[in-house]
C-alpha cells in the first residue's frame, strides 16, 4: 500500500506547481495540505516525495528558460576551452550558480536529520511564514530597484544562493522568497531578483529531488503517485511561471506578503485549536 494514493499526489502536484516559485512557501504549503489530507508530514517517505515532486516544477523551469539556459551552458562551454570567452557575462554567470549551490549541499547533507525530524514540524512552518513575511516586506521597501540582471556579480550570487538555506533549514521561509528578498535587499529590481531565483534553484531543487527518490520509493511511495504528481506540478508550475514574471514586472510583493501573514495566522489558529496536528 502506497503511503500517498494517485489522487492525494495530484492534489500534491498541484499544490508544489502554483506554490514552489511564488515567494508563498512551496514546503509549508504542502506540509499544511499534508496535515489536512491525514498524511503525516515527517513521515521520511513523504519528505522524500516532496522532493521528487519538485523535479517537475523544475523541469518547468527548463522548458521555459531553455534558450536562456542553453546560452548560459553554451557560454560555459566555450569558456572552458578559450580563454578569451572568460571574460563573458554568460560564462561567469554558470560559474557562479555552481558556487552558490555548493553551500546549502553542505548544509542540507550536515542536516538532513534535523530537516526531516523536528524542523518538520507545522508549528516551524507557521512562525516561519510569518517571519518571511516580515523580511519580504522589508526588502521589498527598501530595495531600490536599479540594478538588472547585466548587473549581478559573483556577491550577488553567493548572498542570494547563500539564502537559499533559510527556507532549507525552515520549512514555511520559501526559497523563493529568500532568495527574492535577498535580491531586492542587492537593489536588483522585482523582474531580475525572481529570474535569478529561478536560476539558483534549478540545480539545488533537482539534485535535492534526485538524492530523495530512494528514499520515496523505497520507503513505501508508489511509482504511480510520484509520476502523476510531478507531472502534474509541471503542467502547473509552467502556468505559475508564466504569470509570475508579468506580476513582477508591474507590482510590488505586497500581496504576497499579506497572503503569507493570512496563511500563517490560520495555521497558528488550526494547531492551536487542535484542528490541525502539528
Amino acid at each position: 500500500m502506497s503511503a500517498i494514493s494517485i489522487g492525494q499526489a495530484a492534489v500534491l502536484g498541484i499544490v508544489e506547481g502554483i506554490t514552489e516559485f511564488l515567494p508563498v512557501s512551496s514546503t509549508g504549503h504542502l506540509k499544511i495540505t499534508e496535515g489536512l489530507l491525514g498524511i503525516p508530514v515527517d513521515d521520511t517517505s513523504v519528505v522524500g516525495f516532496t522532493a521528487v515532486i519538485q523535479v517537475g516544477a523544475i523541469a518547468a523551469v527548463l522548458v521555459y528558460f531553455f534558450n536562456d539556459i542553453v546560452r548560459i551552458i553554451s557560454a560555459w562551454g566555450r569558456g572552458l576551452t578559450h580563454r578569451e570567452q572568460r571574460y563573458h557575462h554568460d560564462y561567469k554567470f554558470a560559474w557562479w550558480v555552481i558556487c552558490a549551490t555548493i553551500p546549502i549541499v553542505i548544509v542540507g547533507l550536515a542536516a538532513k536529520p534535523l530537516i526531516e525530524g523536528p524542523l518538520a514540524s507545522l508549528w516551524v512552518v507557521a512562525g516561519s511564514l510569518l517571519a518571511g513575511s516580515g523580511v519580504m516586506w522589508v526588502a521589498d521597501q527598501m530595495g531600490r530597484h536599479k540594478r538588472g540582471e547585466d548587473d549581478t556579480g559573483f556577491k550577488d550570487a553567493m548572498l542570494v544562493g547563500c539564502s537559499q538555506i533559510l527556507a532549507l533549514l525552515f520549512p514555511g521561509f520559501s526559497r523563493s522568497g529568500a532568495t527574492m528578498s535577498t535580491a531586492l535587499i542587492l537593489d536588483l529590481d522585482r523582474v531580475a531578483a525572481t529570474r535569478l531565483s529561478f536560476f539558483l534553484g534549478i540545480p539545488a531543487l533537482t539534485g535535492a529531488g534526485l538524492y530523495e527518490l530512494k528514499d520515496a520509493v523505497g520507503a513505501g511511495v508508489g511509482t504511480a503517485p510520484l509520476v502523476v504528481g510531478t507531472a502534474v506540478s509541471f503542467v502547473v508550475a509552467y502556468a505559475s511561471i508564466a504569470w509570475l514574471l508579468k506580476f513582477v514586472a508591474k507590482h510590488s510583493f505586497n500581496a504576497f506578503v499579506i497572503y503569507r501573514v493570512a496563511i500563517g495566522l490560520l495555521l497558528l489558529g488550526l494547531l492551536g485549536t487542535g484542528a490541525l496536528t502539528a
